[in-house]
């Protein structure tokens, strides 16, 4: 019974993360990101704060959700600082967009079932780093809105192209 139980709670995961873009079997890892071109998503990405008149903090992780680098401008809350690595951490683990779970919340019924995902978060601004057709890390951000954290993350990734 217990087993049963077990396949149906996962199959309700899966179905959960089988919305819009998530339903797309996501790319694979590859070799993790460098530094340099860390620094040069989070500078793009604190750029677009700036112009904005938005603080914010910015982390880029590698493929195993370990800190490569960071930046948060002065004035930015400091919970702000977790919150971006954690979207980070949580975009490269299930190697989506932190949106796709932001939607399926907010979507609710089965939806609200990535809450109960270790490390899932579900608020926009973590964006996987894709690389030549895989993951290589991911950019967080985090101290606006969830749409101004995915703003920033977007010229993150935007400058990398």
């Amino acid at each position: 019974m217990l087993i049963t139980s077990t396949k149906a709670a996962l199959a309700a995961v899966i179905a959960a993360l089988s919305f819009g873009a998530a339903a797309q079997t996501p790319p694979p890892y590859g070799e993790s990101i460098g530094i340099d071109a860390a620094k040069k998503a989070v500078a793009a990405a604190i750029a677009e704060s700036k112009k904005n008149n938005w603080f914010m903090a910015v982390s880029v992780v590698d493929t195993g959700g370990h800190l490569v680098y960071f930046e948060r401008q002065d004035g930015t809350q400091t919970g702000s600082t977790w919150v971006a690595v954690d979207k980070a951490k949580s975009s490269v683990a299930f190697r989506r967009p932190t949106k796709v779970f932001e939607d399926a919340v907010a979507g609710g019924g089965a939806g609200l079932r990535i809450l109960g995902l270790s490390g899932a978060v579900p608020v926009e601004g973590g964006v996987p780093i894709v690389a030549n057709g895989k993951v290589i890390g991911a950019i967080g951000a985090s101290g606006g809105t969830a749409q101004q954290d995915g703003v920033v993350a977007g010229a993150g990734i935007n400058a990398l192209k």
